[in-house]
């Protein structure tokens, strides 16, 4: 079904989860290029301040491993890279946003209240939609 593999205790789906996205880096740099269309490396260095360069290579490499991210040359800069989410990744954007609605709710940070409104008001269609921008922000058919 997919590239979830490796995983420490592979009968249990949360450790074969944790094992792709159990640390807060690969969740962040999957929120930005998602949900916020972000896709080179000087975008997402900028986006996550305190991410060291080293990191945040390593994570844009596993993501690329796993199938959630591809890479490829930047047609404005060939010296460049962009990345972009593959199917995989889109699957990721429900559970981004029960994090994001939990986190607001309990966390002390806030989504703001059109996020939560579009949310409460309907859950499935705010997925949707954040699905249908990735994919449109990716290149990928409808």
């Amino acid at each position: 079904m997919s590239n979830i593999k490796n995983s420490t205790n592979q009968a249990c789906p949360v450790s074969s989860s944790l094992d792709i996205f159990g640390d807060r880096w690969t969740l962040l740099v999957l929120r930005d290029v998602l949900l916020e269309s972000r896709h080179s490396y000087k975008e997402l260095m900028f986006a996550n301040p305190g991410i060291a360069t080293s990191v945040l290579a390593d994570r844009l490499k596993r993501l690329e491993s796993r199938g959630l991210l591809t890479k490829n040359r930047d047609l404005s800069d060939a010296r460049q890279f962009v990345y972009h989410p593959t199917d995989l990744a889109i699957a990721v954007i429900p559970m981004l946003v029960e994090m994001i609605v939990w986190g607001s709710r309990h966390g002390n940070a806030s989504v703001g209240d059109l996020f939560m409104e579009k949310f409460d008001t309907d859950r499935e269609k705010l997925i949707f939609d954040l699905q249908v921008k990735a994919r449109e922000s990716a290149g990928l058919p409808g």
